[in-house]
């Protein structure tokens, strides 16, 4: 068996979301050696999104279409990039960061972890048994699927409302559920949904078991208030309950809410001197692109400005 390529920069990025290309675009402009990694293509979860209306610049973009942009800006820069990296293990220490994937072995003085968040998931009975057999994370991956059926969305946030919409384009009906008797969402994305005789709304529920044969047909459901169960039929469920950090391989490393999200400070610094987070796998009032990449900006700068301070202290 051949030993791993080992190769070393002066900043390294995991993901390649719009926190990571930002700060590739940051680092490389820095004039410092940089890299991104990411265990997908690059692009991370605004590539899912059907639309993009309140990044500026852009009134309506397709979320594909603006990641895209992103990486061609810094594909401007001759970013080395490596997608598809499946990473083992990381080991962080100050100006010794080791990142080793089923490829290679990363070696970097500074590290910005940009590694996004996942769809959470309900946790109850079926939901697993039923992935990729009705149960669904992606309307604009899965929707043509469920074409004159009918489907239930759970959530009330923007992402949850916003797929409703869009599955009324297949669907014959749209569940929309909710915990609450109100939607988190945006008043103009909720008044688009009103709007919508294909949006069914289901308020004070939440789903308790997802049951079917070879794939889903029934939502058994409670009343938040009542306690009431009852059984919802339906063809399909997508879940859109908020995110997940993915931040498991760091976890006994760095400093964390009780969430898992990784704590920084203004400049993105973590508790490890030199390592930095941005975007949605920190802790943060505001998950959007806009805020991802303003946060891989400050981190990239902050790097920087860190690697300078050593190449002082080693001239000195």
């Amino acid at each position: 068996m051949s030993e791993k390529e080992i190769l070393n920069y002066d900043l390294l990025i995991l993901g390649g979301g719009p926190a990571g290309l930002s700060a590739g675009i940051y680092g490389a402009r820095g004039n410092v050696s940089t890299a991104i990694v990411d265990i997908s293509m690059f692009g991370g979860q605004p590539s899912l999104y059907l639309e993009v209306e309140n990044y500026p610049g852009f009134k309506l973009v397709g979320g594909f279409d603006l990641m895209n942009e992103f990486e061609e800006h810094a594909d401007k820069f001759a970013i080395n990039k490596y997608p598809n990296e499946e990473i083992i293990s990381v080991d962080l220490k100050e100006n010794d960061n080791t990142v080793e994937t089923s490829k290679k072995i990363f070696k970097a003085k500074t590290l910005i972890i940009a590694a996004g968040a996942q769809a959470k998931k309900l946790g109850i009975p079926g939901e697993k048994e039923f992935a990729g057999r009705g149960v669904s994370y992606c309307a604009i991956c899965d929707g043509s699927f469920f074409r004159d059926k009918v489907v239930t969305v759970v959530g009330g946030g923007n992402a949850a409302v916003e797929e409703a919409i869009y599955l009324t384009k297949f669907a014959s009906k749209v569940n929309l559920m909710h915990r609450r008797d109100s939607l988190r969402a945006d008043k103009i994305v909720q008044e688009r949904a009103f709007k919508n005789p294909k949006i069914n709304f289901i308020w004070n529920a939440v789903p308790v078991e997802i049951k079917g044969e070879n794939t889903v047909s029934e939502l058994i459901i409670k009343n938040t208030k009542t306690d009431e169960v009852s059984s919802l039929k339906t063809d399909g469920v997508f879940p859109y309950i908020g995110f997940a950090p993915n931040s498991q391989l760091f976890a006994s490393q760095l400093g964390m809410d009780s969430a898992g999200f990784i704590v920084t400070d203004e400049y993105m610094q973590t508790s490890v001197p030199g390592v930095y987070a941005a975007g949605d796998i920190r802790t943060t009032p505001l998950r959007q692109i806009i805020t991802a990449a303003a946060d891989g900006a400050v981190a990239a700068t902050s790097a920087i400005k860190y690697l300078e301070k050593l190449h002082e202290e080693v001239v000195v």
